[in-house]
């Protein structure tokens, strides 16, 4: 019963993203034409919220769901691993008209053919860490 409240959590965030229109492959695609600022104000506020979860984090010193202390390490700014990771997975996106939330919603909504984008994710995502050490970080 402990882990009910993420389970709840997970449904939400189901509800708000098909409630948005998130999921919607036309939605994404609107956003990559530039035409559409639907999708861009979803993340825009996306990474507003994430900032303030981040700073209530910080500040009252939150403990993860054992207890232990949640810590944010500083990541090195490189430019190569964000101009090439950000690429790969914008091209991903663009093509799939998915990324990653969204496509398990895509599932609870019996949309079957997002298993190939789910299983292309996977593969990448595998990739990236038979390929790490060699990779700009």
């Amino acid at each position: 019963m402990k882990g009910i409240k993420f389970i709840l959590a997970g449904i939400l965030f189901g509800i708000v993203m098909s409630k948005s229109e998130a999921i919607s492959w036309f939605r994404i695609q609107e956003m990559f034409r530039f035409q559409a600022f639907h999708m861009y104000g979803i993340i825009g506020t996306a990474v507003v919220l994430g900032a303030i979860a981040v700073f209530l984090i910080k500040k009252y010193k939150l403990r993860d769901f054992q207890g232990n202390p949640i810590v944010f390490t500083p990541k090195e700014m490189s430019v190569p691993r964000y101009i090439i990771g950000g690429t790969i997975f914008g091209l991903g996106w663009a093509l799939t008209g998915a990324c990653p939330g969204p496509m398990f919603v895509n599932i609870g909504f019996s949309y079957w053919a997002i298993f190939v984008a789910i299983a292309g994710a996977l593969a990448g995502t595998y990739m990236y860490g038979v390929l790490r050490d060699k990779l700009p970080h």
